[in-house]
């Protein structure tokens, strides 16, 4: 890997973060890594566009090593780095406490975002105000402190209206019906739902209020309203044609189907997975014959007549079948005897 050796002579961070992950694969023992991570380190702190996404790239390297502190030590040192230079040192703040959620620690991502907070009420940015309060109540949330959450996100949520920015304020909503729907205060929750659906004009927000609005029907025992849910958020983000956000919509259809399995609650499961196999009946075949399959067997799973070898055998995608094996293998305990 010359071209990364000459980026990092060069210091050339863009090009460094374009051969970063190949260059790794070639280094054989640890020493040579840990050489490799000091002079990132340094090339961090000179990086002026690239430092942050460099900053993140050694954090997850040090985590790797069980040394995530000596990661973040690079963000501090941005935020040292910058003191004094007021938009560069706000950002370099930020992605410290950014750094901190990212990780799993919501302790110090509030007491830096509070940090912050403070820096953005004195400049008098409402809008970075609100949203630096909205990233500390899920952070509270994080913490399971969940009626602190929706204090701040509700001040989080006025600003946001009061300043017209509409797209922030409906997040901020699913947010808030999440908060909500943790508390089982589904009424509010699914008022909370209501409103975004009312006339949404972002589909990644639409989605994700299907999903949400899917968790409180399913916590309500409504599944078939659950799963109508659900599909609706496929089909949307089949509309859009957007593949990240239908593998969002999947995986969270996936992990559903695999908790109602999880609770032997195989009758729910096959009640209902017609209306989602029926949706792609004249898009996918593939993902009809996955569903259709997940219905079967939840019904050789409840002792019923099925046909589940053979809808198995007609999928020709690998990564279904492995899910399905997924599925079939939960609640089945293998005996091993040792001679």
């Amino acid at each position: 890997m010359e071209e990364f050796k000459k980026a990092l002579e060069s210091k050339d961070c863009q090009k460094v973060l374009e051969y970063l992950d190949d260059y790794l694969e070639t280094i054989e023992n640890e020493k040579e890594l840990r050489e490799l991570l000091q002079k990132l380190e340094e090339l961090a702190i000179e990086c002026e566009e690239e430092a942050y996404e460099l900053a993140h790239e050694l954090a997850h390297i040090y985590a790797h090593l069980d040394e995530l502190e000596r990661g973040l030590d690079v963000y501090r040192r941005l935020v040292e780095k910058y003191k004094g230079q007021g938009e560069k040192y706000l950002d370099a703040v930020y992605h410290l406490a950014d750094a901190y959620e990212h990780f799993g620690m919501p302790d110090k991502a509030i007491e830096t975002y509070e940090k912050l907070l403070e820096l953005e009420r004195e400049l008098g940015n409402k809008k970075e105000e609100a949203l630096t309060l909205a990233h500390i109540a899920i952070n509270y949330d994080e913490l399971e402190e969940t009626e602190k959450a929706i204090e701040l996100m509700e001040k989080a949520s006025a600003m946001f209206k009061e300043l017209g920015d509409e797209r922030n304020y409906l997040v901020s909503l699913l947010d808030l019906a999440h908060f909500y729907y943790e508390l089982e205060d589904y009424k509010r929750a699914e008022e909370l739902i209501s409103e975004i659906l009312k006339a949404p004009r972002d589909t990644e927000i639409e989605v994700n209020a299907r999903i949400i609005e899917a968790e409180i029907k399913a916590a309500q025992e409504d599944f078939k309203g659950a799963f109508q849910s659900l599909k609706q958020a496929l089909l949307k983000a089949l509309e859009v044609d957007d593949e990240e956000l239908f593998s969002i919509v999947f995986e969270a259809v996936y992990n559903f189907i695999m908790e109602l399995f999880e609770e032997k609650m195989y009758k729910e499961v096959y009640e209902n997975m017609d209306s989602l196999a029926d949706a792609f009946e004249d898009i996918n075949e593939e993902y009809e014959k996955f569903f259709t399959a997940v219905k079967e067997l939840a019904k050789l799973k409840d002792g019923l007549d099925n046909e589940y070898d053979r809808v198995y055998g007609t999928i020709s995608v690998d990564e279904f079948k492995e899910l399905l094996d997924e599925l079939k293998k939960i609640g089945t305990s293998v005996l091993s005897v040792r001679l």
